[in-house]
Parts: structure tokens; C-alpha cells; sequence
């Protein structure tokens, strides 16, 4: 088993959590399909036990589930927790449902987290925010800023087309897949590029770990209801 690697704020993230039903440390199932990426991690006791990272671009369906298989015991956790988005309207539904059925199944908790937070998560290594903008629909970029110790929100999620997302965030490194747009469209600044990783659930804080497994879609759905 190999280590997870840590950030400033490794130490206080959730893991460290006792099971309720016995004294052994809670075994976690990391699920994120939200964006390009098809990513699953076993976690237990602080290690991450395996992990499968691909990118495959729509082609979640058909990943997700052998991809858990392949992990150790079939994956089999005493908590999933799952990516809620912002992120693919089809790959957010893919990965909750897995999570829910397996969830089911299994017996055990299925708990959210927001795509920009596990990219933030990775992305923060000293004080100061971290701004993250992942590609979103309709030419608009999904961006969010965050304080980098501790870990925590600085401004609500949002939808924003690349000028008025370059004119809301003033970091000069911009973390994420829609990095480079937001860059352009701004002038100035370094873009980089990354998907969130499931491996990297070790980085969060609880409380933001901790959501309803339910979509976090970034934006209005293009169909209304008649008025």
C-alpha cells in the first residue's frame, strides 16, 4: 500500500474517523466521474490502498464499474463518497448512481463533494486562495475561489463565460480545465491544467465531504418548465 502524499491540510482531513460499528478505522470508496476523468480510490486508515485514474471523455458507463471491480475486494467500503459536480451533466448522474447502488448494497453512507474543491484540495500548498475553473457547458467555465489553509470556500460556485469569469478572479494561477480559457480571456496570469483525482479525497476537510449525494450542475438546465 502506498501513502497518500499530503498537503498543509492533510492532517485534519476526515479520514481519521472511527467506524461506528467496530474500532478499526473507516474504509473509504472515492468516486469521480464529473469531468473527462474516470477516477476511483480505496482509502483506509489515512493510505491509499489502490486507486484507477482515466481519462476518458464521455465514456463513463462503461469505466466505472470495472474500474471499482479491479480495486482491491471489489472496492468495498464502509463510506462512499462521490463527486457531485460541477462538472458533465451524464458523468455526475453516471457517479451518483453507482454510488447509491453500491450504496444500497453494501449498506453503507454515500456523502458528496464538489469537483472544484478536489481540484482546489490538490492545487493548495501554502496560504493565500486558489482559484479553480473546469469546463463547463454552453462555452461557460464552472469557477470557484478558496482559501488554501485551511481549505474553505471564498466565493459561491458559478457559471460564467471566460470574459466574466477573467473579470471575477484576480489570482494569478488559475488551476483546472477551463484554466486556459479563463487565462485568454484575461490577458495575463498562468494556467494549470488539471481534473480532479480521487486519490486526492485525502486533501479535503470533512465539511467539505461531507454534501448530500445529490447533482451539483453549476448552472440552470437549458429546459424550462412553461410558465
Amino acid at each position: 500500500m502506498a501513502t497518500l502524499r499530503r498537503s498543509s491540510i492533510g492532517c485534519r482531513a476526515f479520514p481519521s474517523r472511527k467506524s461506528a460499528r467496530s474500532s478499526e478505522a473507516v474504509r473509504i470508496l472515492a468516486i469521480e466521474t464529473a469531468t473527462a476523468a474516470c477516477s476511483v480510490a480505496l482509502i483506509d486508515n489515512g493510505t491509499l490502498v489502490a486507486e484507477r485514474h482515466e481519462i476518458v471523455g464521455r465514456g463513463h458507463a462503461e469505466r466505472l464499474i470495472p474500474m471499482i471491480a479491479e480495486l482491491p475486494d471489489g472496492g468495498r467500503a464502509d463510506i462512499i463518497l462521490v463527486d457531485c459536480g460541477p462538472g458533465s451533466f451524464t458523468g455526475v448522474r453516471v457517479g451518483l448512481a453507482a454510488a447509491r447502488a453500491l450504496g444500497l448494497a453494501w449498506g453503507v453512507a454515500v456523502r458528496g463533494f464538489s469537483s472544484l474543491a478536489l481540484v482546489a484540495a490538490a492545487a493548495a500548498k501554502e496560504g493565500g486562495s486558489v482559484a479553480v475553473a473546469l469546463t463547463g457547458g454552453h462555452g461557460e467555465l464552472f469557477v470557484q475561489r478558496f482559501a488554501a489553509d485551511p481549505l474553505a470556500p471564498l466565493a459561491p460556485l458559478a457559471s460564467l463565460p471566460p470574459e466574466l469569469a477573467a473579470a471575477q478572479i484576480s489570482e494569478p494561477r488559475i488551476h483546472g480545465s477551463g484554466a486556459a480559457a479563463l487565462i485568454a480571456a484575461r490577458g495575463f496570469g498562468e494556467a494549470q491544467d488539471a481534473l480532479p483525482r480521487a486519490a486526492d479525497l485525502l486533501l479535503l476537510p470533512e465539511a467539505l465531504a461531507s454534501l448530500a449525494p445529490a447533482p451539483l450542475y453549476g448552472r440552470a438546465p437549458d429546459a424550462k418548465l412553461p410558465s
